[in-house]
This record gives structure tokens, sequence and C-alpha cells, in this order.
């Protein structure tokens, strides 16, 4: 009864209620909360709070941002049903906010846009010294096979480009990175693509914010050679392995590319396949050398895709039925 007392409380103020029919719509800051709702960020916040200690919205730091989603869908499922049932979403307010609510999409992709824009030259510098990514990526595909994604975890997610790539094929999909700054990049583009339902979170690669076996597919794309101790983080990537899961890693092979260390902060000039093969070892999965793709220039890089298994049966879910693993 407890519980119940508590979401009708949350609820009993109509702020709040649109708050949480936004929410459920798409992931949101504060900021953005208070620009669709015409409230100020204190005000906005204080609401923040009574719904998240509801269980009804949850809340994410990330550096001086705070985004807010929806609780987990046990919960929150049943109240939504019940407010579309009630007909709360009708009325003017909520033209309003869903009108202001294209505006905050748009403002993502276009932040985007504007970002790989200002930092083209960047990308295309990294992208010139391997094959081209497309190849990569129908490589990473034919790794993966035609076995159910289930649960994804992109470790480094950056731009949210594997989300997009396995989200529609994942039950549910999760990327993390410590940039505040690229995770937003991140959510642009997964508005953009149809995938707002997926998740992108602050949080670093040796200590993931997920427990023991909660993920069937970890992914570690172009982001080892950026670890300080890579086995660390190939350890803490088996860790969330399920029985059955999959870790797969994408990088470079061994290169004498220097200049990479000052100029985009490469910590490893890459990697032999004994040393990630011994790591994935030691982490208790059984690994293998998928493949070696190879630049056609004669200084290109050789990127690598390696695939560790955790041993047992495999355990993946149909896409949606358990969103509360992802909290």
């Amino acid at each position: 009864m407890q519980t119940a007392l508590a979401i009708f409380r949350a609820l009993a103020d109509p702020t709040r209620l649109r708050m949480l029919l936004l929410v459920r719509a798409m992931e949101l800051s504060v900021g953005e909360l208070a620009a669709v709702l015409r409230q100020s960020q204190p005000r906005v916040s204080r609401h923040v709070r009574i719904l998240a200690d509801a269980g009804l919205l949850r809340r994410y730091k990330e550096g001086a941002w705070v985004f807010v989603r929806l609780g987990d869908a046990a919960l929150t499922a049943p109240v939504c049903t019940a407010l579309d049932a009630l007909m709360i979403g009708d009325g003017s307010f909520a033209a309003a906010d869903r009108a202001r609510l294209t505006e905050v999409r748009a403002e993502r992709v276009a932040a985007a846009n504007a970002y790989f824009a200002a930092h083209a030259d960047q990308w295309d510098d990294i992208r010139s010294l391997h094959i081209a990514e497309d190849v990569v990526e129908s490589a990473m595909q034919a790794a993966l096979g035609d076995r159910p994604v289930g649960r994804l975890l992109d470790i480094g997610t950056g731009t949210g480009r594997i989300i997009e790539l396995f989200g529609t094929r994942a039950a549910s999909a999760i990327g993390i990175d410590r940039s505040p700054d690229m995770l937003r990049l991140a959510r642009g583009k997964l508005e953009a693509a149809g995938l707002a339902d997926c998740e992108v979170r602050q949080a670093d690669m040796y200590a993931l914010p997920r427990p023991d076996g909660s993920a069937d597919t970890v992914v570690l794309h172009q982001v080892l050679h950026y670890a300080q101790t890579p086995a660390l983080a190939v350890a803490e990537a088996a860790r969330v392995l399920s029985p059955g899961g999959r870790l797969l890693i994408v990088d470079f092979a061994p290169h004498a590319r220097e200049e990479l260390r000052t100029r985009h902060a490469h910590a490893r000039l890459g990697f032999e396949d004994a040393q990630v093969c011994d790591w994935m070892a030691a982490a208790g999965l059984a690994p293998r050398v998928v493949e070696h793709l190879r630049g056609g220039a004669t200084e290109a890089l050789t990127v690598t895709l390696w695939l560790g298994e955790r041993p047992g049966a495999t355990a993946t879910k149909p896409r949606n039925q358990d969103r509360k693993d992802a909290a």
C-alpha cells in the first residue's frame, strides 16, 4: 500500500504528470525539462526528486548535467497504462509539450551534426589510417552472427554508433562513456535513428555500473588502445557477461604510428593476438581471433577482431522483455 500511496502523491500535481509523460517519450536532462515546461530548473529539480523518490523516474549525473528517464518498467508500465486510459495526455498543455519536445530532438540532432562538421578533419584523419569503417562493421556483424544480441553493453560508446548498428537486434542496449559531451552527441544520433529507448550513461570502463552476468553481448570497439591498463578493462567487461555471453573487441594490431599518442591520446599502439586472448582467458572466457582487416595503403593500420565467450548456456532475452535488467 505504501508504494501505491507514494505514486499517487507524486502524481497529484499537473507539472509532475506532464514530466512523466515527457520522460516517457524520451530521456531528458533537467535543463531540457525546464525548457519544455517553461519553469525554473530548481523547481523542476524538486519535482524530479519527488517522482524519483516514488520510483517513477531515475536520475543520472553526467558532469554538470542531470538526465532523467523512466523508473523500472515493472512499476512505471501499469502507471502509464492507467494514464493512457484516463486520457491524461490530451489537452493544450500536452500538445504544447509535444511540440517543444520535437524542438529538443531537433536541437540534439543539430548539435551532433555541428560537432561532426567542426571535427570532421580529426575523424577523417583517424579513418584514413585503416580500412573503411563499413568493412569493419560488416565484419563485426559477421562475428556475432545470427545469434540474438540479447542485452547489449557498448563500452566507450562515443557517438553511439555501435548501438545504432546492433540496437534493433538487442533486448536492451546501454552505451557507457566517460565523456558527457560524447554522450550528448550519442543521444542526438540515437534519437535521429529512432532508438530513443536505448540508454547511454556516464561511467568508467574499469568500474561498470552493472551487476555480474547482466549482459549477453559486450562490445569494446576502438576503445582498448585508450586504456592505461587494458587487462583490467577486459576483466571488467567479462565480469558482466552472462553464461554464454560474448565479448567482442575491435582494435588495432601492433603498429609504429607514434604520433597517435600525442595527437589522439592513444595509450597503446595496438595489440598482439596473444595479449588479447590471454586477457580474455584470464577473465574466464574462451577466446579466438576472428579476423585481421588490413588496409590497402602501405602504412595503413590493421584492424583485428577478437571474440571471447563465457562458458555456459546462452540465456538471451527477447527485445523489451526485461527492461529492469537495464536499470
